[in-house]
């Protein structure tokens, strides 16, 4: 297998690097996009101008592109992808979908992403029985959620990958089958794996859904989220859009029931959104194609990248696994003072950022040894002593 090689590649990041001497050590957040994606972006506003309300076969030609790099980076059919401007959107769908009256419990972690936490904690505040399991250590932080699943759980929500540490979760196909076992559905966030870290979803259970996105790693940018939507499912959510059933608009309306097409996915679709998002996106997957850059080959380098930056912080609080098995696609160190830290780099050109007290850095695919070690000696002279 072929390495990627970071400076071959800068050349097609111009717009991002080009003239910029600065270090982006942000490729857990935002990736720069290549060129091409503004292409893509130009693309759906000829295709607007052209085609005005008839812009729609193009643009939903584009969606497709997206659902079938999604499916085949993750291992399941497209028909089973469901797309979103957001993960909030898709995890509310979903939650939407569950039968809280009979079924009023949740389980999940506290080492969630925002859209998750923040949407379950206040549904805590409103009554719902939310049970918060510690993250760390994460080695057994599925055996302990499923500790905590019973007859009254409706869903587990859990990352493969935690936010703030970049620590990979074992376990979550047994902890799938117990939710499974006692009837509770499972829900895995795999925003931090998907892109670097190789996963494919059925691995996580059969009936277990995936929701993730373009805007870090993939380098598809803004609203290009989704949901995997296992085969068999059944459920029918209340938060709902007319693409849900958009084969059957021109019926006759049924106002005894709302129906679902006939895709897996189809029961989590919204409604008229910005297709923008998804020429950016189609654009980039068939640079990544263009260019060989599969998943093997950017974990290969992501484990590179990130043990570089380990080695280089050695002294440091880093909270990041230091195996590779264990760790994801950024490094994170523990300082008191982290936000001062991040304003400092940025003032030398170097781009991190921080959640709380933990500093986090995340190389990427155009980002060369050179500038990991620019980054690192920076950081050591204002790393408190």
């Amino acid at each position: 297998m072929d390495e990627i090689d970071p400076a071959s590649l800068r050349e097609h990041y111009r717009a991002f690097l080009g003239s910029h001497d600065r270090v982006l050590l942000t490729g857990h957040s935002h990736q720069a996009w290549p060129d091409v994606a503004r292409e893509g972006q130009l693309r759906a506003w000829d295709d607007a101008a052209r085609l005005v309300d008839d812009k729609w076969e193009a643009a939903f030609a584009a969606a497709e592109r997206v659902r079938g790099g999604v499916a085949q980076r993750i291992g399941v059919h497209a028909d089973e992808i469901a797309l979103g401007a957001s993960t909030h959107e898709l995890v509310a769908r979903f939650l939407s979908a569950l039968d809280l009256r009979a079924r009023p419990r949740i389980v999940t972690s506290r080492g969630e992403f925002h859209s998750a936490h923040r949407q379950l904690t206040r549904l805590a505040e409103a009554g719902l029985d939310v049970v918060f399991v510690e993250p760390t250590p994460q080695g057994t932080l599925a055996s302990r959620i499923a500790s905590e699943v019973n007859e009254r759980t409706s869903a587990v929500i859990v990352s493969s990958v935690l936010f703030e540490t970049s620590s990979i979760v074992p376990g979550l196909a047994a902890l799938a089958a117990r939710a499974r076992s006692l009837g509770a559905e499972v829900l895995i966030d795999a925003y931090h794996a998907f892109g670097v870290v190789p996963f494919a979803a059925p691995d996580l259970g059969a009936h277990a859904f995936v929701v993730a996105g373009g805007y870090k790693y993939a380098q598809w940018g803004e609203g290009n989220c989704f949901l995997r939507v296992p085969p068999s499912c059944a459920l029918r959510p209340v938060y709902t859009g007319w693409f849900s059933d958009f084969a059957h608009l021109s019926a006759p309306r049924d106002a005894s029931r709302i129906g679902y097409g006939s895709r897996p996915a189809d029961r989590f679709a919204g409604s008229t959104y910005d297709p923008t998002s998804h020429y950016r996106a189609a654009a980039v997957l068939d640079f990544f194609d263009a260019h060989a850059l599969t998943i093997p080959k950017l974990r290969a380098l992501s484990v590179r990248q990130t043990q570089r930056l380990i080695d280089g912080l050695d002294g440091l609080d880093v909270l990041t696994p230091r195996t590779a098995e264990g760790r994801g696609g950024f490094v994170a160190v523990r300082m008191p003072n982290a936000s001062t830290v991040v304003a400092a780099l940025r003032s030398r050109g170097i781009f991190v950022d921080a959640r709380g007290e933990v500093l986090r850095l995340g190389p990427a695919p155009y980002v060369t040894d050179a500038e990991i070690d620019r980054a690192l000696t920076a950081l050591r002279e204002l790393a408190p002593r």
